[in-house]
């Protein structure tokens, strides 16, 4: 699992707020049945996408946060671990200073990432699959912008914004600003160009174009990945870069990459 790693910002690795605590959330979205489910503002918790997926089948609800998710992470005894390693630590320390001496807006993230590019090597997680059935799923994964402030929820756990899945269209998973992708619903603007026949590379690349184009800042650095129903697959961003890896029946190994179709 990816939340485990200790390489990403999901998980263990969270990125820490500004109160120098970690606040994680996640998603997952069933293509087939539409049903989803999410939780955000957890502070300990080992895997916040198993969380989520307790959610999707064990509740009535989509989206549970803070104590409420602790609580029900306690209930089916979900493994607890402390989000935070060194690394992070030392980020943390890095981003304070250059926030004490008004280095640290986020309009100006392009700037920020010139001069700490490690911020961006080391982001939110995400995965989009179709099964043998031809159902698809997505899920996400973040412990959010580092520095954000105590209580803010980004995209990853809202449905629309940085997951969606529908048998009708395909799945797509979204990084980046997630205030970006709250404001255009980007996962699900994606899925609705596969559904009126755009293929998934197409659909991608509009969804960064119209960011490029409705969020024309330094302060709209996204990435995405799809798959459709058809098991066509892509990836694109407008940011530095963007890992990513996709595996398919006729490929025995996973097939990895650094970057994708960059628009900007």
């Amino acid at each position: 699992v990816m939340e485990d790693e200790g390489a990403f910002n999901a998980g263990y690795g969270s990125s820490l707020n500004i109160e120098k605590k970690v606040e994680m959330e996640a998603s997952v979205m069933d293509g087939k049945t539409l049903e989803a489910g999410a939780a955000g503002l957890l502070r300990d918790i080992k895997n916040p996408v198993r969380l989520a997926k307790i959610v999707m089948e064990k509740t009535d609800h989509v989206f549970v946060v803070g104590e409420g998710a602790e609580k029900l992470a306690e209930i089916f005894n979900l493994e607890r671990r402390k989000p935070v390693t060194e690394l992070r630590l030392k980020y943390y320390e890095q981003q304070k200073e250059a926030l004490i001496n008004g280095r640290f807006e986020l309009p100006k993230l392009a700037e920020l990432v010139k001069v700490h590019p490690e911020l961006f090597e080391l982001e939110t997680v995400g995965a989009v699959a179709l099964d043998k059935g031809g159902n698809v799923a997505a899920a996400t994964s973040t412990g959010g912008f580092p520095l954000k402030l105590p209580g803010r929820i980004g995209d990853s756990p809202l449905i629309g914004c940085g997951t969606y899945a529908d048998n009708q269209s395909g799945a797509c998973s979204a990084t980046g600003i997630g205030e970006i992708a709250i404001r255009l619903v980007l996962a699900k603007t994606v899925c609705n160009y596969m559904e009126n026949g755009k293929t998934t590379q197409e659909a991608v690349e509009l969804a960064i174009r119209l960011v490029n184009r409705r969020m024309p800042a330094v302060y709209n650095s996204m990435g995405l990945i799809a798959v459709d129903t058809y098991g066509r697959i892509g990836a694109a961003h407008n940011s530095q870069n963007l890992c990513w890896a996709y595996i398919t029946p006729e490929k025995r190994e996973p097939v990895a990459a650094l970057t994708a179709k960059i628009l900007r």
